[in-house]
């Protein structure tokens, strides 16, 4: 469930970069349209940083080392001189 949220949060995101690029793109914008995408840019960016810090979280379980099994003994050796 929470990747299809996800999902949607993106997908929004994508959206919104194409409307406020061509928002941006009108010199004829007004002040008021271009505080209202600012701050649906500034949600939409605070919804994609809470993704990335949740995928990152969920990533880095996955990439810490064991410390407890840090026994080198057991560790392949590369034969010398096997890259040269």
């Amino acid at each position: 469930m929470a990747d299809n949220i996800e999902s949607i949060q993106l997908g929004m995101a994508s959206d919104l970069l194409g409307h406020a690029a061509d928002t941006l793109a009108d010199p004829k914008a007004t002040r008021e349209e271009l505080r209202y995408v600012t701050a649906r840019l500034t949600e939409s960016l605070r919804e994609v940083h809470r993704i990335a810090d949740s995928r990152g979280d969920r990533l880095s379980e996955f990439d810490q080392p064991d410390l407890d099994d840090s026994d080198d003994d057991n560790d392949p050796q590369l034969p010398a001189g096997a890259f040269g």
